[in-house]
């Protein structure tokens, strides 16, 4: 007597997958180039930066910023809103040197 068993079968679908390429990695040839870094113990020529404004102006630009993102810096005797940053940052410095910082003259 030979019993049947019950055998299940797991169906797999397989995925699409592209078929892979195989990449050469590169390879570094033994000869070196000729290559010669400059030596760079040369000084810079730069002229080392002085600050621009005096502290009061900073903090008269740092106020006028805080109030062009909020939306409410206004510009002239109309008081017209600041559309740009640089429109801020002119009028606080005007301001500042209205209030005698030190902030360069302007051009």
């Amino acid at each position: 007597m030979a019993q049947k068993t019950a055998t299940t079968r797991k169906t797999t679908t397989k995925k699409a997958t592209a078929p892979k390429r195989i990449t050469k990695k590169a390879t570094t040839s033994t000869k070196t180039s000729k290559v010669t870094k400059k030596a760079t113990t040369k000084k810079s020529t730069k002229k080392a930066s002085t600050r621009k404004y005096g502290p009061v102006a900073e903090k008269m630009v740092q106020k006028e910023m805080i109030k062009y993102k909020k939306g409410t810096a206004k510009s002239g005797k109309a008081g017209l809103p600041v559309k740009s940053r640089k429109q801020a940052i002119a009028i606080a410095l005007s301001e500042a040197r209205k209030a005698g910082a030190k902030v360069p003259k302007k051009k």
